[in-house]
């Protein structure tokens, strides 16, 4: 997989750079908010690829400013990055999809992932024994496969802490809008 994102990347670049006119880009996190920032960059990016996908049937471009040209491969290549970034290539190489990569978030804000299983244990737990497992810095006991948390902070890093649930919550907010890139570019052999 690793092999076919770096061979993707390098095409996307080379078709980047027979254009003299493309859209400048240059962060790979369209947004940096404080809360969910991952929320608005799932969505974004779907909307990036969904419109790419209609410029190309229509065979549509438009301007920025008076010299910018963008096209759908503009916008598939900035789709790419930000997907790409959410799976791990970026400063801290780790993915913020739990369960995929050699590098995703151990502790996150989710109270069944946190939980060990009550079958291990010699007695059940009521609700406020919980806490227990919540204030432990030990993994969650259950990954919670698939998940995207809510991202980096504005400096690029990700504290792996259960309480930090800014950063650490997964939501399906998060997820669902993220399904649309992840299929177009896995129809295309380049996920």
């Amino acid at each position: 997989m690793t092999a076919t994102l770096n061979n993707t990347r390098k095409k996307l670049r080379a078709s980047s750079a027979r254009s003299s006119q493309t859209l400048p880009l240059h962060l790979p996190i369209t947004l940096k908010l404080p809360q969910s920032n991952l929320q608005h960059v799932t969505a974004i990016t779907f909307l990036l690829t969904t419109y790419a996908k209609y410029m190309k049937a229509t065979q549509h471009i438009f301007y920025c400013g008076n010299s910018v040209i963008v096209n759908p491969d503009t916008l598939i290549s900035l789709s790419k990055q930000q997907v790409d970034y959410i799976l791990g290539e970026n400063p801290i190489k780790m993915s913020s999809m739990v369960g995929f990569g050699s590098s995703f978030p151990m502790r996150i804000h989710h109270r069944a992932s946190s939980l060990p299983s009550q079958v291990l244990l010699s007695k059940p737990f009521n609700c406020t024994e919980g806490f227990q497992f919540y204030h432990t810095q030990n993994p969650n006991p259950n990954i919670l496969t698939g998940a995207i948390v809510g991202g980096p902070d504005k400096n690029d890093e990700y504290p792996d802490k259960r309480d930090n649930y800014i950063h650490s919550e997964p939501a399906t907010y998060i997820n669902a809008p993220f399904v649309g890139p992840l299929a177009y570019f896995a129809s295309r052999g380049s996920a």
